[in-house]
């Protein structure tokens, strides 16, 4: 039996097909032999879809799986165990007596010799000063006077230099060369005296001598026919009469130039010097040389003026060593002296020095050294973190205080964390060990 539409079609889908079908036959059998038409498009068949629902079951697991995962990495990497190590101290001390020596490349503790070197630091300047000697300036009345002889006697009269001529004001000069004054002659039956023109100078400085045009007479020919008859007279004012004081260089002045240029540039120099070092060198103060290469002045003594110049040029030297070089010197030696497997705190090196016996020809130096330290026996972290592994803090602690490490170790600080873990870690990279030297 052949099977019907709706046997293969949904139910629905299989009885519209039927109805289709059967209004398609009336419609042919009305019309007779007229041409078929096309039947007219159906809708489009929409099968009806399930209704979504929430997928909250399954978020449930993924989520419980999730936080089981997360649950087992943090367990394994979560925990985490701080250890503070505190190493058992001892403190050393010891004295010796070396030399910083600047023909020496390296530190040597069986010679017990450190490096040295020079270092030097020049200056040079000039530099104006006031002069302080003070020196009269006086100065006397000059001018010149002609004299006359009205004696008649056959041979001519001399006057030798300094004879003295009083002015008609009482100012007293004198003639500064010898001087030798004819005769007198008659002339045409008239007696003409002879006569010389001389240079006189006031007998005293001062401006009271600036006298003008005076007659003068021979106060030592009084009394004598020679009095009346030797007299002179000037013919214009005397001149430069002056009274007072100037400035001159002394030598004290000079000396005192020296001192003060040479020891300010002594300054200059050593604060230079000082300047240029590093916070790792030493200088001995005791070996710092100052010399003073040269000195001069542009003025001699005793030159009058209120002011002079100077210059110089010095030169500050001094001997040096390393601080890591004595540091490695006193560490070495502590080392030199410890059982093997023992290391010296660095940061505890105590150093004392005192500068001896000092050659600055051969840049040597001798130091006193009294030093100290603190050491400790070397603590094996790594074979440690093996040890405490899984352990609680009680049994970290009984390890560290065995007889094994009990010499080595003076205390152990322990943190878990977080704060619900009671022992180290299984992985060891989640120990952490740290030395702390108090």
């Amino acid at each position: 039996m052949p099977k019907k539409i709706y046997d293969i079609l949904p139910p629905k889908l299989a009885n519209k097909t039927e109805n289709t079908a059967k209004s398609f036959a009336t419609h042919e059998k009305s019309h007779g032999q007229q041409k078929l038409k096309k039947p007219k498009k159906s809708s489009p068949i929409i099968l009806d879809k399930k209704d979504k629902r929430f997928p909250l079951k399954e978020i449930l697991i993924g989520g419980g799986v999730i936080l089981i995962l997360l649950s087992i990495y943090l367990y394994n990497k979560l925990p985490k165990a701080q250890i503070q190590i505190l190493p058992r101290m001892e403190q050393v001390s010891q004295e010796e007596k070396i030399v910083a020596d600047k023909s020496i490349g390296e530190v040597d503790i069986i010679k017990k010799v450190i490096p040295a070197y020079y270092a030097e630091e020049t200056q040079d300047s000039w530099q104006e000063f006031q002069s302080t000697g003070i020196v009269s300036n006086d100065k006397k009345a000059t001018g010149s006077v002609k004299i006359y002889n009205k004696l008649d006697s056959l041979a001519p009269l001399t006057l030798i230099k300094g004879t003295h001529f009083l002015s008609d004001s009482g100012k007293s000069f004198v003639i500064v060369d010898r001087v030798i004054i004819p005769s007198a002659q008659y002339q045409k039956g008239k007696l003409v005296p002879g006569s010389v023109t001389a240079k006189v100078e006031a007998k005293e400085a001062g401006e009271d001598y600036n006298i003008g045009n005076s007659k003068f007479s021979v106060p030592k020919l009084s009394g004598t026919v020679y009095y009346y008859s030797i007299y002179a007279e000037s013919s214009s004012p005397m001149v430069g009469g002056y009274v007072g004081n100037v400035k001159k260089v002394t030598k004290d002045d000079i000396q005192k130039a020296q001192d003060d240029l040479t020891e300010k540039l002594l300054e200059q120099a050593e604060v230079a010097l000082k300047s240029k070092l590093t916070p790792d060198d030493i200088l001995i103060d005791d070996s710092v040389v100052r010399d003073i290469i040269s000195f001069s002045s542009t003025i001699k003594q005793d030159t009058i003026i209120d002011k002079f110049g100077a210059e110089a040029k010095v030169k500050v030297s001094g001997l040096i060593f390393k601080k890591q070089d004595l540091e490695k010197f006193v560490k070495d030696s502590i080392v030199a002296k410890l059982p093997q497997n023992n290391s010296v705190l660095e940061t505890s090196l105590d150093i004392n020095y005192n500068p001896g016996v000092i050659d600055n020809k051969n840049g040597k130096v001798t130091l006193d050294l009294d030093f100290s330290a603190k050491v400790y026996q070397d603590i094996n972290t790594q074979e440690l973190v093996e040890l405490f592994s899984l352990q609680t803090t009680e049994e970290i602690k009984e390890i560290v205080n065995s007889v094994e490490y009990s010499d080595k170790i003076s205390e152990a600080k322990i943190t878990f964390w977080p704060f619900w873990v009671k022992k180290a870690p299984k992985n060891k990279d989640r120990i952490v060990i740290d030395l702390v030297f108090e």
